[in-house]
């Protein structure tokens, strides 16, 4: 079965540009945790793909979200969470509200004065889920909860309580390959007899047992614990009963662990077209004690680490090869259903690229579908 894309979607920083227009800034990404944002003033930052956005606990209780941007010069109004009664730009002290209103402009003089009232920090939607906050940058497609679906349902079903979880730590990585490689190495397990031998001492990697799930929004695996594992190093015994990993699409992971209560969330986003940054915010439950947490977070690295070495290699070949696209199988088939999220998306604005104005030696996009599996 041939690739849904073809490797020029990997490597031509065109189609980058119309994916962060078409997929990040219409979907709903992780912004942080709500535990952060408790009382009034409380606020935090993010950001969607290379957008700044903060989500701000007013004085009247509600949380909003907003572009983390001066409407004077572009910067960035709160540089990191904290807690203030005003948001006051750090650049020329334009004061904004908790509420995204302009209350003062030193110096502004009458004109600016009388366009206070247009010149707030421009609103964008947030929701909860969880002890999670989430944020979108349009204010037209679904809710969160109908992006999420039966997702606490699921996440239930393994044992994992939501209500009991706090926050530990944030873990930042960069690796060296586009975005939906890294994301289409997430989507599937066919490499992990090979490439993560201590994931599969625990977990049943086998085809008949690993679990692939596709919902509208979302792309799930479910990794059963073998009945005896092989590991030395790592206890799945506990609480949560099952491994539990989803792609919100189209880059927030969620990541859960068999043994104790515990959950990692964040997004991936690209940084150059053969680049990706992404972070993970570790949370666990009070069962968690400091030596199984040690124990996770060693499990949960190897894996990581090993993924990395992975998806550098592909990006190599991707990149430079002649090849025009490669072959999914079966067991892949969520990495199928993503590239046809991604192509249905991009697809009709990368057509409307004249090829005639590309560099000579730029590879070129198709202009017209490929079939899929």
């Amino acid at each position: 079965m041939e690739s849904v894309i073809s490797w020029d979607w990997y490597r031509d920083p065109r189609v980058l540009a119309v994916e962060e227009r078409r997929l990040f800034r219409s979907s709903w990404q992780y912004a942080g945790p709500l535990e952060r944002l408790s009382g009034p003033g409380d606020h935090i930052v993010g950001r969607v793909s290379r957008v700044p956005v903060l989500v701000a606990r007013g004085d009247d209780g509600e949380l909003r979200g907003f572009l983390n941007v001066c409407r004077h010069r572009g910067s960035l109004v709160a540089l990191a969470d904290g807690n203030a009664p005003r948001l006051r730009c750090p650049y020329h002290a334009w004061t904004y509200g908790l509420d995204g209103t302009l209350r003062s402009a030193p110096q502004c003089g009458p004109q600016i004065e009388a366009e206070l009232g247009d010149l707030g920090l421009l609103p964008v939607r947030v929701a909860t889920f969880g002890p999670f906050v989430f944020a979108n940058l349009s204010a037209d497609g679904p809710p969160l909860d109908a992006v999420l679906g039966d997702l606490g349902e699921v996440i239930a079903g393994v044992g994992i309580d939501l209500a009991g979880l706090r926050l530990r730590q944030r873990f930042g990585y960069t690796l060296a390959a586009n975005w939906k490689i890294h994301v289409e190495n997430y989507l599937e397990c066919y490499h992990c007899p090979v490439a993560h031998p201590g994931f599969s001492s625990v977990m049943d990697v086998a085809p008949g047992r690993y679990e692939l799930t596709a919902a509208e929004h979302r792309l799930s695996h479910r990794a059963p614990v073998r009945r005896s594992p092989t590991s030395s190093s790592y206890s799945a015994a506990g609480s949560v009963t099952a491994g539990s990993y989803h792609l919100l699409l189209p880059n927030v992971k969620i990541n859960i662990n068999p043994g104790r209560q515990n959950l990692s969330i964040g997004p991936v986003y690209p940084d150059g077209v053969d680049r990706t940054a992404g972070f993970l915010d570790y949370y666990f439950g009070a069962d968690a004690d400091e030596a199984w947490i040690e124990q996770m977070m060693a499990f949960d690295g190897d894996v990581g680490t090993e993924d990395a070495a992975l998806v550098a290699a592909a990006q190599l070949g991707v990149t430079g090869s002649w090849i025009d696209r490669g072959r999914i199988l079966p067991s892949e088939r969520l990495l199928a259903d993503f590239q046809r999220y991604v192509r249905a998306a991009c697809e009709s604005e990368l057509g409307s690229v004249n090829p005639g104005e590309r560099p000579p030696d730029a590879p070129k996009v198709p202009v017209t579908p490929s079939p899929g599996p």
